[in-house]
């Protein structure tokens, strides 16, 4: 990570109790649907590598707040939640980025594996308190794949937190996917979100 010129002392949302919020919006993922069909793929898995990528081309969602100055990391690692066929093991994996594999397929395996190795208690999962994952380089990611969902609000553990958190919901029958994000204002605004979603709208387009 690299340190930053920000005041943060004139920032108008560093003094808020909680300076998080949310916004939802759908896009379309009839493409990525139909190519993980073909293919045999995830659609999880590689729904969860397209807005990696989103989160991670816009510079603002990889801000923090360390030790109180501004940094910015590199890059975010995705850290989401997992669960077996019954639904009975609940665990959390941390994955590395799809730029680091030299396709998506190879890194669609590798998530699969992790997975796979984490709920069958080959590996161990990611385990770091909600309190301390602002000094660490990922974004939160969760899927609710059962709800297609309009709004959604978010748990606060602590109203300073900056790192981002995005959930995604159920595919309706249009192939409409909404998609939340989580950010702080003290680095996100408007104009960043829209950098966001137009992003990961490209990212579910390139599977024709």
């Amino acid at each position: 990570m690299k340190k930053i010129e920000c005041n943060l002392e004139a920032n108008p949302f560093i003094n808020f109790q909680s300076a998080r919020y949310s916004m939802s919006a759908r896009i379309k993922v009839e493409k990525l649907w139909k190519w993980c069909r073909k293919n045999d793929k995830s659609f999880f898995i590689m729904s969860l590598g397209c807005l990696m990528n989103a989160a991670n081309s816009v510079p603002e969602l990889k801000r923090r707040i360390i030790n109180g100055e501004a940094v910015e990391f590199d890059s975010l690692e995705g850290v989401s939640p997992i669960m077996d066929e019954n639904n009975k093991i609940y665990k959390e994996m941390r994955v590395k980025i799809p730029h680091e594999f030299e396709s998506i397929a190879e890194w669609h395996d590798y998530v699969k594996n992790l997975s796979d190795d984490i709920l069958n208690g080959e590996k161990e999962g990611f385990s770091v308190e909600m309190k301390k994952r602002d000094l660490e380089s990922i974004v939160n990611m969760s899927c609710i794949p059962w709800v297609d969902f309009d709004m959604l609000t978010t748990c606060v553990v602590d109203g300073r937190a900056i790192q981002p958190l995005v959930t995604w919901g159920k595919v309706n029958d249009d192939y409409e996917m909404s998609v939340s994000i989580t950010v702080s204002h003290i680095f996100v605004n408007g104009r960043e979100l829209g950098h966001f979603y137009e992003n990961a709208q490209r990212e579910f387009d390139k599977f024709d």
